[in-house]
């Protein structure tokens, strides 16, 4: 079988690891030939300049710098279709096929953030996604969500039939996500001034993550209560009410903003803390609640789309607007000594269900159901 990859919202920057879209592409690229039978071939269309390699899958770059939205819209709708003669199977890695296609194909959605939260998105991209992404999945012979959660979404939201949804799940780098030496933590504690315990929160500033919600539960639990709360994450979109709920509750003194943290710092963070705290309403995966654990890290999470999902046994599961149980949850957390024993030891039994090599096979398993299915 060959198969023809979009794999345009790839970054084209090397060793590029980010979470999100672009790592999601990149570790399915990285381990899909490896999971694949000898005779299959694979390219996957990339920008111009994207300089990524991996082993098993040819690169096919494009003749323009695709960085560009609009750019790379054009080049998929226009150009890419008059080279996809020789592929059985063409996957869109992200949404949206060409129109002209006429292979099978299999795309895959992450989630619907582009209908639930339409803020985020200029209007031009939240028409192109909304009219383009629900007619790729009614072509489409198979679709592929990143969750069950997402999964369910496509089937009530774009009406999907859910036979034809197959979820390939996210993984993480279990080289990088994992319980680190004591003396490595309180070094990079010291180095960034960082106090002996806190509460994490890793994502950007934006309303879905519901952070107005934490910080009031926050507020609520008498001083002596608290530990340093760290939200850590750029600013994103509509985060003033964030610093004024801060300002309100005169927080500025025990809530540390440290901005966006680069990939290669994250496990140390994740180590660092004492609990990692998500109250996000919406995410299609929520990758940072599986990294917390893959370190050893408890976890306190919504009870809201996929969350549940990835936290499995592990998680405490609050009630994403319910002010007084996250003040609560943040109680136990801090006092409950047992609780984090068994969440840090179900963290870890939890984190091994995902790996990239079964988002490879799952993705595989799509390709020869959309090459026999009509």
């Amino acid at each position: 079988m060959y198969i023809g990859l979009n794999a345009h919202l790839l970054s084209s920057k090397l060793g590029y690891r980010s979470a999100g879209i672009h790592g999601y592409i990149y570790n399915l690229l990285a381990h899909l030939a490896a999971a694949a039978p000898q005779d299959w071939r694979f390219t996957a269309m990339v920008g111009r300049d994207n300089q990524a390699a991996f082993d098993g899958i040819t690169l096919r770059r494009a003749k323009l710098d695709t960085e560009s939205p609009l750019r790379r819209i054009l080049w998929e709708q226009l150009a890419q279709p008059l080279q996809l003669g020789e592929f059985d199977v063409y996957h869109a890695l992200a949404f949206v096929a060409p129109l002209l296609l006429t292979k099978p194909s299999v795309v895959t959605i992450y989630d619907l953030s582009f209908i639930h939260y339409p803020q985020v998105l200029t209007p031009a991209r939240r028409l192109y996604l909304r009219l383009l992404t629900g007619l790729t999945c009614q072509r489409a012979r198979r679709v592929i969500a990143i969750s069950h959660s997402t999964a369910r979404d496509l089937s009530a939201s774009l009406g999907v039939p859910a036979d034809k949804i197959d979820v390939a799940a996210c993984g993480y780098d279990t080289k990088r996500f994992k319980p680190l030496p004591q003396a490595e933590i309180a070094e990079f504690k010291r180095a960034k001034d960082l106090p002996e315990q806190f509460w994490l929160f890793v994502g950007t500033l934006e309303p879905r993550k519901n952070l107005p919600t934490l910080l009031n539960a926050y507020a609520a639990l008498p001083a002596n209560e608290r530990l340093p709360l760290v939200l850590a994450g750029g600013k994103g979109w509509q985060y003033d009410d964030i610093f004024t709920t801060i300002e309100r509750h005169r927080l500025g003194d025990s809530v540390l903003l440290p901005g966006f943290i680069p990939s290669e710092q994250l496990p140390l963070w994740y180590n660092s803390a004492q609990t990692f705290i998500f109250p996000s309403v919406f995410e299609g995966f929520g990758l940072p609640v599986l990294e917390a654990m893959a370190c050893g890290t408890p976890v306190v999470v919504s009870d809201a789309s996929s969350l549940p999902e990835v936290a499995g046994n592990a998680g405490m599961l609050i009630s994403p607007h319910d002010v007084s149980a996250w003040t609560n949850a943040l109680r136990r957390a801090k006092f409950d000594d047992e609780w984090r024993a068994q969440a840090r030891e179900e963290g870890f039994r939890e984190a091994a269900r995902y790996h990239w090599q079964g988002t490879a096979q799952a993705t595989l398993e799509s390709y020869i159901r959309a090459l026999h299915e009509q």
